[in-house]
């Protein structure tokens, strides 16, 4: 079954780094960088990625069962085994029962590990659902099997979600978006570059592969999947394209059901609301209008065979990973070698993790924490996190750009940020989750569906309810940090407060240049071209004066123009317009951590070179080495299509080319390949 559409958040990582890892408690105290993977027959002024991290490039081949290799990486190897042990170590602990919350993170793990009870069951979980989309006959018969479907997940045309509200931040709101395709991005539907018509053509392949698991006849599969294709392009035009989609404002349409009905009237939407056990429905944010209005057109097409097709073909996807090894192996043939290069999967116990990891997470986060989070890293980061606060305050106090009155509202909204760091202070309650063991009779099919339904109901509990600001939207073991600008909040969960991000016994020159990059990166996202448009509390609100707005606007364009300018692959370029929020928090995070830096030597005195280096240059050596990567070609070009992060390479040294200090560091000159003339180094926060 689908995901629950959900908000953003903004996280320093993209996707495919969000990864899960332990703390190492006894970690070694060292300095921080590795100089084996340097090299210095490469001048910093030349190339300051390949001298940071040349020889680790030089030796280093991307595992086949990675489509990225890097420090994060290196970070979740080294490190599953140790979460795992967590896990296998409360499967083993006789209190755990499958009433319990670590029971049943248990359970998801084994029946997703049940490799032979799927094969058994085959597509039997599906027949129950094919068997009502045999039986739709039009557009009311859709609605009707919508309604059921959203509460199992979603399924096609569209869906709700519910959360804070963008312009009153403490009240949960109800919002209607388009659902998703099975191409992630509308360039790979309607652009005629070489790469999306030749991802296209595969995925009508992939489709037709697929729809033979399902009884079809091989002409009948590949008729299908031409329709499938056919009616997703044309629910694609009408979507904001990855650029749009940043700016929080188009996506903000407050509409009463009267106002939808108009939209798209061949759904009753009184009844559809109702059907989802959502009454007193006075207002609903419409995320995308234009794409509701041209669904009514689709529907009055009446194509009631290609619906069903489609809505088959939909369901089939997102339970693919649920079904047998064959249709799972399928589903990875397409969505992970043929678009992002990979050769072979992870692990099953790995995949069966990252399962338990972006579900029940909490519930195993308990246990984690418990083992490999001491005290004294959650305090040193606290600091820290104060640390950059402060130095951030330094720096809006100094811009030149900025009028007084626009800064007195970001060192409000500054001040007003709420800190998580570790885990939650209130756990997430899972006691109404069912979620059975092979023993009892569960299977990773029914679990998932079980999952789905308590946070459909979970979600709809909400609406009564103020907005739960104290919830964590990731668990403690993943490596990663986001800001929520709903919530006005950075969190940086336990598992990011490690090496090398942070190691709270080594060089703070090394801890700035990385978490406290990231702290910053998190906070830039709080002023960045998305996140600038919230206020203080977390509302959709414009505070800034017109020509304050209009200078900062220009300061983005020029940072987006140096992102677009990079060609990772040839005829393959970054868009910095799409990146421009992540790049704004690389550029803001580095001067943020670099000035509280600075401010912590001068409390607690310079101790001078370590390993040849100055602070400084272990400061900017540090964050080139968190972002030490490999990617193959075709996560590349996925890359730029679908994530809003440029790659790693350039977020090494990109930002850090428009910091004066890093010249100062590295004795950066003009004819250099590393220098940028003044004039034209981007300076907004």
């Amino acid at each position: 079954m689908k995901k629950q559409f959900a908000k953003p958040v903004f996280g320093v990582l993209s996707a495919m780094f969000s990864l899960t890892a332990v703390h190492a408690q006894n970690a070694p105290k060292e300095p921080g960088i590795n100089v084996s993977y340097m090299d210095t027959k490469v001048k910093p002024s030349e190339d300051f990625f390949k001298y940071v991290n040349g020889t680790w490039l030089d030796k280093t081949e991307i595992p086949s069962d990675r489509t990225t290799w890097g420090s994060f990486n290196e970070l979740i190897k080294r490190t599953d085994k140790d979460v795992m042990a967590v896990l296998k170590e409360a499967s083993k602990n006789p209190k755990y029962k499958s009433n319990t919350d670590q029971g049943k993170a248990v359970n998801l793990f084994n029946t997703y590990l049940d490799s032979v009870g799927r094969n058994k069951r085959g597509i039997e979980p599906l027949k129950p659902y094919l068997k009502k989309i045999d039986a739709i006959k039009n557009v009311a018969d859709v609605q009707k099997y919508l309604v059921e479907m959203e509460k199992e997940g979603g399924s096609g045309f569209f869906g709700i979600y519910i959360g804070a509200d963008d312009k009153n931040s403490s009240i949960n709101s109800v919002n209607l978006a388009p659902s998703s395709l099975g191409l992630s991005d509308k360039d790979y539907y309607t652009s005629d570059d070489k790469d999306s018509k030749e991802k296209r053509a595969k995925y009508e392949l992939h489709v037709a592969r697929m729809m033979q698991f399902i009884g079809e006849s091989p002409e009948k599969a590949k008729q299908s999947a031409a329709e499938i294709l056919a009616l997703e392009t044309e629910l694609s035009k009408p979507r904001l394209n990855r650029v749009e989609r940043r700016d929080s404002r188009l996506q903000y349409n407050p509409m009463t059901i009267a106002e939808i009905q108009k939209l798209t009237p061949a759904i009753k939407w009184n009844e559809y609301f109702a059907g989802l056990g959502i009454t007193k429905l006075e207002t609903v944010i419409v995320s995308e209008p234009k794409y509701m209005t041209a669904l009514e057109t689709v529907f009055k097409e009446n194509k009631v065979a290609q619906w069903k097709e489609y809505l088959k073909w939909d369901l089939l996807n997102g339970a693919a990973s649920q079904l047998t090894t064959e249709i799972d192996q399928a589903n990875f043939d397409f969505y992970s070698k043929t678009l992002r290069g990979a050769i072979k999967q992870l692990p099953a116990e790995e995949r069966a993790l990252n399962l338990v990891n972006g579900t029940v997470g909490e519930a195993l986060g308990k246990l984690y924490v418990e083992k490999v989070f001491p005290a004294e890293a959650k305090a040193k980061a606290l600091d820290m996190i104060h640390n950059v606060i402060t130095a951030y305050q330094n720096r809006i106090n100094n811009l030149t750009w900025m009028s007084k009155d626009t800064k007195a509202k970001a060192i409000e909204k500054l001040n007003k940020i709420t800190i998580k760091v570790g885990y939650p202070d209130k756990w997430k309650d899972y006691s109404a989750l069912e979620i059975k063991s092979i023993a009892e009779g569960g299977n990773y099919f029914d679990n998932m569906k079980n999952l789905a339904k308590w946070n459909f109901k979970k979600s709809v509990d909400k609406l009564p309810k103020p907005v739960d600001k104290t919830e964590w939207h990731m668990s403690p073991q993943t490596v990663n940090a986001y800001y929520n600008p709903s919530y006005n909040e950075i969190v940086f969960p336990a598992a990011i407060l490690q090496p090398p991000f942070y190691n709270y016994q080594a060089d703070e020159a090394v801890n700035y240049g990385g978490i406290g990059a990231v702290i910053g990166h998190e906070i830039s996202h709080g002023f960045d071209d998305s996140g600038a448009r919230y206020n203080a509390d977390g509302n959709l609100v414009d505070w800034w004066t017109e020509e304050d707005l209009k200078q900062f606007t220009a300061l983005g364009t020029a940072l987006a123009n140096q992102y677009s300018a990079l060609e990772p692959l040839p005829g393959v370029h970054v868009d910095g317009n799409f990146t421009l929020g992540e790049n704004i928090g690389d550029l803001g995070g580095i001067n943020a951590a670099y000035d509280g830096l600075q401010l912590y030597l001068k409390e607690k005195g310079n101790p001078g070179l370590i390993d040849g280096f100055t602070p400084e240059q272990r400061f900017f050596i540090s964050w080139a080495t968190v972002w030490r990567t490999k990617t193959r070609d075709e996560a590349i070009k996925n890359q730029v299509k679908t994530d809003p992060h440029s790659p790693g390479m350039y977020r090494a040294y990109v930002p850090i080319q428009n910091v004066d200090a890093f010249y100062n560091a590295f004795n950066i000159k003009k004819g250099d390949k590393m220098y940028v003339e003044p004039e034209k180094r981007v300076k907004i926060w």
